[in-house]
């Protein structure tokens, strides 16, 4: 179930000034950009980017990383202008912050995002059936955690993470003595997400809904997860929903590059944003 905050927030959109662009800087023209409100709280608004030209395109979500707690999608305009450029109705999405609400109020804010776009589906030539989620690091999380909410999300076709953190859990154990200062800070990150506690007692509710692979089911949408082999969220955060999912009949792949990239920088390495492109069409055209 949503939250009563999320729920509310899935109602009619409130349009902020609409921005068209005819011929941009770079000659692209035919392109619209809108932002919009999904909900009440200053971070729930998502930048719109569509071709109005009467067709129904499948969708892509982007989900900026930042701890949990901070980044904002103003940083992902790069990557949202390229896959608007493919042809894709794309929504760029804030969601508050673990100072703003504790977990799990950013997975419910994607929920909300997503319903409104569903909704609106028409006016930003959207096909509802058919779109993807991308998420970079906290946000490979968030869009992780919705592809395994429930028993399988309306439309939803697949699931990528650029450094997925797939299990806090993982990261508050690994950040618990580790010399290498990301990983520290990804367990402190963790403790924040959760409400400021450690995963134990009253609190073990919490970061169990927080573990994306405890909610694998047989009707969740196909994952991608892309990790450097020596970066501080390594790939075996996604070995494990690999192993859950594929009990289930779900395919997950994960990928791996040489190196230390983290998110954004990783998804620039020579190769992996075409590999996720590649990986993207198979699933939605």
């Amino acid at each position: 179930m949503l939250t009563p905050v999320a729920a509310s927030a899935s109602g009619d959109p409130t349009p902020l000034p609409t921005v068209h662009n005819p011929l941009d800087s770079q000659g692209l023209g035919g392109l619209s950009v809108e932002t919009v409100r999904y909900g009440s709280h200053q971070r729930q608004s998502m930048d719109v980017w569509w071709t109005p030209d009467g067709q129904q395109r499948p969708g892509v979500f982007l989900i900026h990383g930042g701890w949990w707690s901070s980044g904002d999608k103003k940083y992902m305009k790069e990557i949202v202008r390229g896959y608007a450029e493919m042809g894709y109705t794309v929504f760029n999405l804030n969601y508050r912050l673990s100072s703003d609400a504790a977990w799990p109020a950013q997975r419910s804010d994607a929920l909300a995002a997503i319903a409104l776009a569903r909704k609106h589906a028409d006016k930003w030539a959207f096909d509802p059936k058919n779109y993807v989620l991308v998420g970079f690091s906290a946000g490979g999380h968030i869009a992780a955690a919705v592809g395994t909410y429930g028993d399988g999300i309306n439309g939803l076709k697949g699931v990528v993470g650029l450094s997925p953190i797939i299990s806090p859990l993982r990261a508050y154990s690994d950040g618990a003595k580790s010399p290498d200062p990301n990983k520290r800070r990804l367990r402190t990150a963790a403790i924040k997400l959760a409400g400021g506690c450690a995963p134990k007692g009253k609190c073990s509710r919490v970061w169990a809904s927080m573990e994306v692979a405890w909610h694998a089911s047989r009707k969740d949408a196909p994952m991608l997860t892309v990790h450097s082999e020596d970066e501080f969220v390594p790939p075996v955060q996604s070995q494990l929903l690999k192993q859950m999912l594929g009990q289930v009949g779900v395919p997950v792949t994960v990928l791996t590059a040489p190196g230390t990239n983290h998110s954004s920088p990783l998804y620039r390495e020579p190769g992996v944003a075409e590999r996720v492109q590649a990986w993207i069409a198979e699933r939605i055209g």
